[in-house]
């Protein structure tokens, strides 16, 4: 099973730093294959807690590296909740890396563990007749001390359902669980390993942006929006 590693936020970041530089960022180093995936982008300010920046991926299995690099952009750039990411902005910032694997129908909403599951929920709106639908990472119910309830009834808010939450809703979601593998990178860690492993720290074009070797509290991604946006 191909798990999240370095490389892949490695290469996250050099994606980021050739747009802002409009080059071609260097090939990453690990193999091909097919997987769902999302990229989080954080910023850390004077210790505190990281904040979302961005973060958009796909449920649906895509090229791995086409997947980075697309989203690695697009969750720093167009993430409609945020405003673009700045250069100025990188070595204040962390990436994670997601790959989700084992996705299962869960038997009803309580059917899944905080900590370990991911959940896709699809449900129909009781005042629109629309269905809605939206989906939480694995850390996010743990990094919260959300309890199952809480969660799903944050969840039905994330799809954009604002009627009351009933039991009786509760009960006709349709909930898929899933796990992920996660790789947290620092982007001091990141210029430290280009340096090491290419001669010299990544910079900036008139940014002025190189590497600072304090390292930065990480804490698991909050929320995410997948594809289109979902």
């Amino acid at each position: 099973m191909v798990s999240a590693n370095r490389e892949m936020a490695v290469f996250c970041f050099d994606t980021l730093v050739a747009h802002y530089n409009s080059e071609q960022a260097p090939p990453p180093a690990f193999d091909e294959g097919q997987h769902p995936l999302f990229v989080t982008w954080k910023k850390v300010v004077n210790g505190g807690e990281p904040r979302l920046r961005g973060c958009i991926g796909t449920l649906e299995a895509c090229a791995l590296i086409n997947g980075f690099k697309d989203y690695a952009l697009t969750s720093a750039l167009r993430d409609r909740r945020f405003p673009p990411i700045q250069p100025k902005e990188l070595p204040n910032l962390e990436c994670t890396v997601s790959i989700l694997t084992d996705y299962e129908t869960a038997l009803n909403y309580l059917d899944w563990e905080v900590g370990k599951h991911g959940m896709i929920i699809e449900f129909t709106d009781p005042d629109y007749n629309v269905r809605r639908s939206a989906t939480y990472l694995p850390e996010v119910a743990a990094h919260e001390n959300w309890t199952k309830i809480e969660t799903i009834d944050s969840l039905m808010r994330k799809a954009g359902y604002n009627g009351t939450i009933t039991e009786s809703l509760r009960k006709r979601i349709r909930l898929t669980r899933y796990q992920s593998t996660v790789y947290t990178l620092h982007y001091s860690d990141y210029a430290s390993y280009v340096k090491r492993t290419r001669g010299e720290a990544p910079e900036m074009a008139g940014a002025g942006v190189r590497s600072n070797n304090h390292h930065l509290l990480f804490h698991p991604a909050l929320s995410c929006v997948i594809k289109l946006m979902v």
